[in-house]
């Protein structure tokens, strides 16, 4: 093990489960200080979760807070990997999630196959009942088809049920009369229902969401279980969390009830932690660029506060509603692979190398050039990675762009390298106007934090692209979305439909509904073990122009009088996103929402003091091509670990350390400010 002298005996520590490697995240409680660690993601993801623990030499007993993001529920749905289910629903409504919306991914490609659903229609079972719009019982639940389906459900072994009825949502006693009858012929079955999951108007994207939920159910709770009691055994004495979609932490009880949260669990972490970074330098708007080997996480923070979205899926056709943070993905990352497309066109993703073979210059077997192999040929990217660890051959990524795109297009090596990169920022600069300007926000007037193992290698480049006046770094780019998992509290998003115009509403019978939601999420906290005085309770109303389907979330006080603010800030949130309002339009309440939180400690960096001591000296120099320049520059290569708050780095100039590397151009200054977090002021074009 690894001994890591500056730690002492609590420690937080986060983890974050990618594709290719675990990061961990360690942070020492009393001075702040992190230390980071990566290792290879293992077949059993517990395994590389605590061979990252062992590797940032920290014991298990010395852990105070143990969170943790993790790609199991994504990758469990993509690959349908989780056990077999059964959905019961009304007679008559057996294809709801197979017919969908009707709508397609790709509007103009009539051939593209949609993915399946989640449950194949042999098991999805229907029952004779119905409940009308208002809630009446026109029809109970046909109790001889009941006891029937549950023979043929004991006949198949299924232990997981979701139960699924028209118009539950406003009155759940059919569903839950179906409940009981299953748990009297099969005791021990696990059942979920959907006016428990998601209490909302819109079968589709309730049955789809309950039944996501119900065949993640087994496999987040035993990989929860599992991996609490393994940390226990070694000596942890807390709750293992886990990162959800909405930017809280759940314990593993929890996420055996809400397990279709996780499906979101790891790009919602490098969402918080580009807000903290951007807060710590004094940013209260900023766009965060996580951009790894496959892909690029985007989202936007306004005002100090994350976007979050009801509308989100895994794969097109298939919602999941609960609340996520808003985050665009991309097909952009250091494996992405360029390509010439029908038409001769360059193209750059969303194909990946992935890790195996990986790009051309890994020597792995890869023959497609990527960005990283445009990188290293320019000399941006160094030719060993990871501490030494991975030795990259620039030889073979010039041959790979000769053949692949200089050749064809008629280039040299180098001319077809930075077109590759400047194609790959030309479609990130793309998906930040689509969650920038389309949303109403301007990126002139945000930062932006750049991150994961690439985001420091384009940060500048795309920054010139957007007009954005400053690019962040944090202290360890690499490792920053498994840092965002110590910056979270335990939520739980409880919502209920309540539709009413507003001019109509009962405020005393909203508050009571409100009362009900928030004694909800008490008791969820309290089963988590969370003391009444760490809960914190925000209410939110849902609001719509009458007639419109699409709303927009308010947040109010407690204890509502009126909704005149409310109503005041729904026409100005509409007009800025959709560029059009209707103050004189009525408006309607279509849903109620209660965030419970249970409060945990944050992780705080330490504060350094600024100096003006003299910059160490570099470490190594390297012929680089810069976008700016027509030749390569002879280029100084500093160690980021040897440079002191207050440290500034003039460009041209590479800094490296073992999670990434910075590339700072020619013209641009990487300044060190007093939490480590380099900042660089990009000079606006005229």
């Amino acid at each position: 093990m690894n001994k890591v002298e500056t730690f002492g005996t609590a420690v937080r520590v986060a983890c974050d489960v990618g594709g290719t490697f675990t990061d961990v995240c360690i942070l020492n409680e009393a001075s702040g200080k992190i230390h980071v660690a990566k290792t290879p993601t293992t077949p059993d993801p517990i395994d590389g979760v605590l061979k990252g623990i062992e590797a940032g030499g920290v014991a298990l007993r010395d852990i105070i807070l143990f969170s943790h993001g993790t790609t199991l529920a994504t990758n469990a749905l993509i690959t349908r990997r989780f056990p077999p289910a059964i959905m019961v629903t009304t007679k008559g409504f057996r294809d709801v999630i197979e017919i969908r919306r009707g709508t397609r991914d790709d509007l103009w490609d009539t051939y593209k196959e949609m993915a399946p659903p989640y449950l194949p229609r042999r098991d999805r079972l229907v029952v004779t009942e119905r409940i009308d719009y208002s809630g009446k019982v026109i029809e109970g639940v046909n109790e001889a088809e009941a006891r029937e389906l549950a023979r043929v459900i004991k006949k198949r072994n299924v232990n997981n049920v979701a139960i699924c009825f028209v118009n539950s949502f406003v009155n759940p006693a059919n569903e839950q009369r179906m409940r009981d009858i299953l748990l009297e012929e099969l005791p021990g079955v696990s059942i979920s229902l959907s006016s428990d999951i998601m209490p909302e108007i819109f079968e589709h994207e309730r049955f789809n969401t309950t039944v996501a939920n119900t065949v993640l159910g087994p496999v987040a709770g035993q990989y929860g279980a599992e991996l609490e009691s393994r940390m226990q055994d070694g000596g942890y004495a807390g709750d293992v969390l886990l990162l959800h979609s909405g930017g809280g932490v759940m314990t593993a009880k929890g996420a055996t009830k809400f397990a279709a949260r996780l499906a979101a669990s790891g790009i919602a972490a490098g969402a918080i932690a580009s807000r903290f970074i951007s807060e710590l330098a004094g940013y209260k708007n900023s766009i965060s660029l996580d951009m790894g080997g496959t892909s690029t996480d985007i989202s936007l923070c306004s005002d100090g506060h994350l976007h979050v979205t009801n509308d989100w899926h895994v794969e097109y056709g298939y919602p999941i509603r609960f609340p996520s943070i808003e985050v665009l993905t991309i097909g952009a990352g250091g494996g992405s692979l360029a390509w010439r497309d029908a038409a001769g066109a360059l193209r750059n993703g969303p194909q990946s190398a992935g890790s195996t073979p990986g790009p051309v210059c890994y020597n792995q077997g890869g023959t497609e050039p990527t960005n990283c192999d445009a990188n290293v040929y320019l000399g941006r990217l160094g030719t060993k990675l990871a501490g030494g660890r991975v030795e990259l051959d620039v030889k073979l990524a010039e041959s790979a762009i000769n053949r692949v795109i200089a050749e064809p297009f008629g280039m040299d090596a180098e001319q077809a390298a930075l077109s590759i990169l400047k194609v790959a920022n030309a479609n990130m600069a793309d998906a930040v106007r689509l969650v920038s300007l389309r949303k109403g926000y301007d990126p002139r007037d945000f930062a932006l934090v750049a991150f994961g193992g690439a985001g420091a290698l384009h940060g500048v480049a795309l920054a010139r692209d957007l007009y954005i006046p400053v690019v962040l770094i944090p202290p360890n780019p690499g490792v920053t979305s498994a840092m965002g998992c110590l910056l979270v509290d335990i939520t739980h998003d409880i919502t209920q439909m309540y539709t009413d115009t507003v001019g109509d509403i009962d405020m005393a019978e909203l508050n009571s509904a409100f009362r009900l939601l928030e004694e909800d999420g008490h008791d969820r906290l309290l089963s988590e073990d969370i003391s009444p005085d760490q809960m914190l309770f925000q209410r939110y109303i849902d609001m719509r122009y009458l007639g419109q389907w699409r709303s927009m979330s308010i947040p109010v006080s407690a204890d509502i009088e009126n909704l005149d603010e409310a109503v005041r800030q729904f026409h100005e949130e509409h007009g800025r996103e959709h560029n059009y309002s209707r103050p004189d339009a009525p408006v309607e309440v279509c849903r109620i929402q209660v965030k419970a939180t249970g409060l945990n400690r944050k992780a705080e960096l330490a504060r350094h003091e600024l100096r003006t001591a003299p910059l160490p000296a570099p470490v190594g120099e390297r012929l680089v091509r810069f976008d700016e320049a027509p030749e390569r520059i002879k280029t100084p290569v500093y160690d980021r670990s040897t440079l002191h708050a207050g440290a500034v780095v003039a460009g041209p100039a590479i800094i490296d350390q073992l999670d990434s590397t910075i590339v700072v151009p020619p013209g641009i200054k990487a300044e060190v400010d007093e939490y480590l977090i380099i900042r660089m002021h990009v000079p606006q074009q005229s």
